[in-house]
C-alpha cells in the first residue's frame, strides 16, 4: 500500500516535508507491560495467582493499546507540498483534509510543557474560506508550521 500523498500529487507538485503523530502514544501501551512484568515478577513465577491473572490482563492490554497506536500512526499522513496542505487519517474509513497553501491565514501551535519537552503538539492551520483543521499530537509542530508559513 503506497502512501495517499504519493496519489493524489498534481503534476509538478512535489512533497517538501512529512511527519505523522508522535510516537508518544505508545507509551500507555508499553507502560501497562511494563506493570505486567513487574506483577509476573511480584507473583514468583506463577506462584500468587490472582497476581499471575493482572499481569495476564495488563500484558494483554498493553498489547491491544500498543497494536492500536501503531495502527493510528500507520494510517495517519500530514504533507506539505509545493502546493498544499494533505492530512488523512485512517484506512477503510478514511478522513482527507486538503488546504492550498494560498488560502492557509494563519497556523497555531499548542504545545504542552511534555510536548515542548519531547517534541509533541497540535497544530491548527485557518484558512480564508476554508475552514478550520487542528491536527493533534504531530511531531515536531513547530518544524512542520515553519514548512506551511515559509513562502
Amino acid at each position: 500500500m503506497g502512501r495517499y500523498v504519493d496519489d493524489i500529487l498534481q503534476p509538478g507538485e512535489k512533497v517538501l516535508y512529512s511527519t505523522t503523530i508522535h510516537g508518544i502514544i505508545y507509551v500507555s501501551g508499553l507502560v501497562c507491560l511494563a506493570v505486567a512484568g513487574a506483577c509476573l515478577v511480584g507473583s514468583g513465577g506463577g506462584v500468587i495467582l490472582p497476581l499471575l491473572a493482572v499481569s495476564a490482563l495488563l500484558a494483554l492490554l498493553g498489547g491491544a493499546l500498543l497494536l492500536r497506536a501503531w495502527f493510528q500512526r500507520w494510517t495517519t499522513e500530514t504533507d506539505v507540498t509545493s502546493l498544499r496542505l494533505v492530512h488523512k487519517e485512517g484506512f477503510i474509513k478514511r478522513q482527507t483534509f486538503e488546504m492550498s497553501l494560498d488560502k492557509v491565514e494563519s497556523v497555531d501551535v499548542n504545545q504542552s510543557i511534555a510536548g515542548r519537552l519531547f517534541g509533541w503538539g497540535d497544530v491548527t492551520v485557518n484558512g480564508v474560506g476554508e475552514g478550520t483543521k487542528t491536527i493533534k499530537m504531530i511531531g515536531a509542530p513547530v518544524e512542520f508550521r515553519n514548512h506551511i508559513t515559509a513562502r
